[in-house]
């Protein structure tokens, strides 16, 4: 464990193990934060984002999680407190998305709870937590999606889940008055993660990497430099909006 200075500011990334969470946490940690690599169950690939980050000269600790679960998210929270004696950035990164995306008509139950429990329930979860334990000054940001804009049939579901994160976000930026923490969402388009090209075939890959008129898949670092933006000075005057980072895709 690496705590070298508690005057730093401290970031907690959940779902930080790998792709998107991952490069914003190595991008935040290369930027003098503190970092907290939440993951719920790449443990080997989160300590070895620890080490990558200490190695690059920062600070980081892995805290496993499960966001979904009330008592996971406190001890999360505890956890980047002892370690780091506070927090200022929570980056709602965690989240899933099913390989194959049926329909509404042909979705289970099973899929259609968990969806809800880690995408929406665990947001939640963190969101409260940071309402009272964010120290003055700190940032939100949660995790949205393009496919809103959209309308792709297969992803009413998925798509469901991130409207409710954007109006979230908007309504606990207002609910935080007084506090100086801003509340912000960050919406990719597609972006070439695992999450992302499972399940997918090259022609799908090919044809939705030449959908925005940039004609490219997003990269987790695209991605990480919006997160930075919101969670750093230069975006203190952004508060309960949604960053739609896909290229001009929508």
């Amino acid at each position: 464990m690496n705590t070298a200075s508690h005057s730093a500011r401290v970031a907690i990334v959940t779902g930080a193990s790998r792709g998107i969470g991952a490069a914003i946490a190595r991008r935040l940690a290369r930027d003098g934060m503190q970092v907290v690599v939440n993951y719920a169950s790449g443990k080997a690939e989160a300590e070895q984002l620890v080490a990558a980050i200490a190695a690059d000269g920062g600070s980081a600790v892995a805290v496993r999680a499960n966001v979904a679960d009330v008592a996971d998210v406190q001890a999360l929270f505890d956890g980047a407190e002892a370690a780091f004696g506070g927090v200022d950035v929570l980056v709602n990164n965690a989240g899933i998305m099913p390989p194959v995306l049926p329909t509404l008509a042909v979705t289970d139950d099973a899929t259609f709870d968990r969806l809800f429990a880690i995408n929406v329930k665990g947001s939640f979860n963190t969101m409260r937590q940071a309402a009272t334990r964010l120290r003055r000054g700190g940032s939100v940001i949660n995790f949205s999606t393009s496919v809103i804009g959209l309308a792709l049939p297969g992803y009413s579901v998925y798509g469901a889940t991130k409207a409710a994160i954007e109006t979230m976000t908007n309504i606990f930026a207002k609910e935080l008055r007084g506090k100086d923490i801003t509340v912000n969402a960050v919406a990719p388009g597609p972006t070439a993660t695992a999450l992302f090209l499972n399940g997918k075939t090259e022609e799908t890959i090919e044809r939705m990497s030449k959908m925005a008129p940039l004609e490219r898949l997003g990269t987790p670092d695209d991605i990480a430099a919006a997160v930075v933006f919101l969670a750093g000075p230069d975006g203190r005057w952004v508060n309960g909006q949604t960053l739609r980072a896909n290229g001009g895709l929508v």
